[in-house]
């Protein structure tokens, strides 16, 4: 038998955007009740409103979050997740991936004794510095669902000692979202030159690492073939505030703010490489059969890394622009360049959401949302 179910879906950034909207389409189709929580994690109207048009993703309720005092901020986020859950009443909170949105409404789902489903479960950097890694954590501890999107996922989760039977391997949303809008690798021949993307805290708040990275984006400029720069706002502030934008101004390098999600995959999809710290872009870089050089010295996407399309190279210390430089060279290469194009993208076939959506929907899983007080007055033992 099937049923239909209440669903609260939050979301807070522009990766969760690309990722929801078609797992909320889906889960309207299927007959499910489906209410939409903009968290408020971002303001710019590329990274949020606009996205959200071109997406077709329309948040029941909006809340907006204090502007500069990142305290306020957080506790904030807590405060409108629990105003949610109480407000909206629903059956499950499916909420995906490991901003401060997650655990937010992680903790308020269970204080409110509503079952959570993580969707993107079982990423794992093994970076204890990590905040995501810490959200990431806080969401498996409180999820009875668990969406991994592959199987290496599925196996962290079972490391960490998660029952099999709440795990499920459904694949990642964002290939939902490419198949969708048409998009589609071009090929090896046609492609020119490196996209850049750079937003992370821990790269582009410290100056010593800023500044390895504006002279890494030189160099691939000299060295590898044209750059293409969408400058990420709070990397644009930090450029501002060190005086190092001014050492891009070069000829082979191409910077703008914020492009629309449609640009941005057609300037991935014509690239010989990718040089990013976003964990969206190793996603989407693989579907397209785009290499990636990664600038962490980790990261939860480790199918890549495995398959040898992916580079891990950090900003840590002074040898970081010649590991992304040898990188890249090898990358871009004939015999780079192949592998990339001939692997199948890890991630899934375009039907997480419709996964999702008939999961939610099969009355077996009313068992694993149930959140029943266990009793061991009979003097059984847990273990």
């Amino acid at each position: 038998m099937t049923r239909t179910r209440h669903v609260l879906v939050p979301f807070g950034t522009r990766p969760e955007v690309v990722k929801l909207a078609p797992v909320v389409r889906a889960l309207t189709a299927a007959g499910h009740r489906v209410d939409v929580v903009d968290t408020g994690q971002h303001t710019d109207p590329d990274l949020s409103t606009r996205l959200q048009e071109t997406l077709g993703l329309a948040p029941t309720w909006r809340f907006g979050l204090p502007a500069d005092d990142p305290a306020a901020r957080y506790g904030a986020l807590h405060a409108d997740a629990a105003r949610a859950v109480a407000r909206f009443r629903p059956d499950v909170v499916l909420a995906l991936g490991d901003t401060h949105t997650v655990p937010a409404y992680a903790l308020a789902a269970r204080g409110a004794g509503v079952p959570f489903a993580h969707l993107e479960a079982g990423l794992r950097s093994l970076n204890p510095r990590s905040v995501e890694e810490v959200n990431r954590r806080v969401a498996a501890a409180v999820a009875a669902l668990h969406l991994a999107p592959t199987r290496r996922a599925a196996a962290f989760l079972a490391a960490e000692g998660v029952p099999a039977e709440r795990v499920f391997v459904v694949g990642n949303p964002v290939v939902d979202t490419l198949v969708a809008r048409g998009v589609r690798p071009v090929p090896v021949a046609e492609r020119r030159g490196v996209l850049v993307t750079a937003h992370r805290p821990t790269n582009v708040d410290d100056p010593v690492r800023l500044k390895r990275l504006v002279g890494i984006v030189r160099a691939l400029a000299d060295d590898v073939g044209p750059v293409t720069f969408p400058v990420h706002p709070r990397t644009a502030a930090r450029l501002a505030a060190t005086g190092l934008g001014g050492e891009l101004d070069h000829p082979a390098i191409t910077l703008s703010g914020p492009v629309g999600y449609d640009s941005l995959l057609a300037a991935l999809a014509s690239a010989r490489l990718a040089v990013t710290d976003s964990g969206g872009i190793q996603e989407e870089a693989a579907f397209l059969g785009v290499p990636v050089v990664v600038l962490r010295g980790s990261t939860p996407r480790w199918e890549g890394v495995e398959a040898g399309t992916t580079t891990l190279a950090g900003l840590a210390d002074d040898s970081a622009a010649d590991a992304v430089l040898a990188a890249a060279v090898r990358h871009t290469g004939a015999e780079g360049q192949a592998r990339a194009a001939a692997l199948p993208c890890p991630y899934g076939d375009g039907t997480t959401g419709v996964r999702v959506a008939a999961l939610l929907a099969d009355e077996a899983t009313d068992a694993l949302l149930a959140l029943d007080e266990p009793d061991f007055t009979d003097g059984r033992l847990p273990w």
